[in-house]
């Protein structure tokens, strides 16, 4: 029996059409959340997300506003803008697109920003309070892990749960939201000994090394809820000379005979992202009403 697809596109407009709901109860009170994307450069694919987000800002009922740089900005001039963006009262969450250009700190722009308005929660403030469980702002994809896996399995505690990747972005987080939820926390990697083994433990599998398809279907426990968090771009020859289509770092096809519940890619973890990127900036409103 094949498994259960977890349809992150669903999951994502039900947390959306929440969230309109609890935007529009705000705005009776005369806040109207507020969201400023920052984006250096001309890179298509970063224009492609940052224009997502602000068509996604305005549909709920919040305001957007966007800062598109050149992107020999010098970094001075970037992190006077964040400043500025720190005194608005307008605005709420602050998300500087990464990656930026090589002449510009990324930390040290994202340790100039608010970590109350720090809506990536990127901030070493905000690293600290999900690391201590203090309320804080969470990173987006692994907030959209979780609830992710949530919907397949709405009570996570006790489960095993093994996370395939170490980064800041997403491997640390989400192995920190799952301790929250009460479950045994491996963290793994691509130079774990043995990591087949590993994997066959968890009956919650997260992905994130960025290897398309890395992990093979005979890694996968029966029956365990698999989390793809990897987006990579591979050769597709059989749609002609130069084409390519996007891969997890699962192998889906061998993965979904085994697995109790999966998410594609795409069409799974992405769409969550931006959803919970509207979150926090709700989150964030309500924080700094207080």
């Amino acid at each position: 029996m094949s498994a259960t697809i977890i349809d992150g596109k669903a999951v994502a407009a039900a947390l959306r059409s929440r969230l309109a709901g609890e935007v529009t109860t705000l705005a009776g009170t005369g806040i109207t959340p507020g969201l400023a994307v920052v984006l250096l450069g001309e890179d298509a694919a970063s224009q492609v997300y940052v224009r997502n987000k602000a068509k996604q800002t305005r549909e709920i009922g919040m305001a957007s506003f966007e800062h598109r740089l050149p992107v020999d900005t010098p970094e001075a001039d970037l992190l006077a803008l964040v400043a500025r963006l720190n005194a608005d009262e307008a605005v709420d969450g602050i998300l500087v697109q990464l990656p930026l250009p090589d002449h510009i700190d990324a930390q040290k722009v994202i340790a100039a920003i608010d970590p109350d308005k720090d809506v990536d929660g990127f901030h070493p403030v905000n690293a600290g309070r999900l690391a201590t469980g203090l309320p804080g702002l969470v990173p987006c994809t692994p907030l959209g892990c979780v609830i992710l896996a949530k919907s397949a399995s709405p009570d996570l505690s006790g489960m095993e749960a093994v996370v395939v990747g170490r980064s800041n972005i997403v491997g640390k987080p989400v192995a920190q939201l799952l301790l929250a939820e009460n479950c045994t926390v491996t963290m793994a990697h691509s130079r774990s000994r043995d990591l087949p083994a590993i994997c066959r433990r968890a009956d919650l599998l997260v992905a994130a090394v960025g290897r398309p398809e890395m992990v093979r279907g005979d890694w996968i426990k029966p029956g365990a809820i698999v989390i793809d968090v990897g987006i990579n771009r591979v050769p597709n020859p059989d749609a002609g000379d130069g084409k390519t289509r996007l891969v997890g770092d699962v192998a889906f096809d061998e993965a979904r005979m085994v697995a109790g519940a999966i998410t594609p890619v795409p069409g799974g973890v992405g769409p969550m992202t931006i959803a919970c990127l509207l979150q926090n900036t709700l989150t964030a409103a309500r924080q700094r009403q207080r």
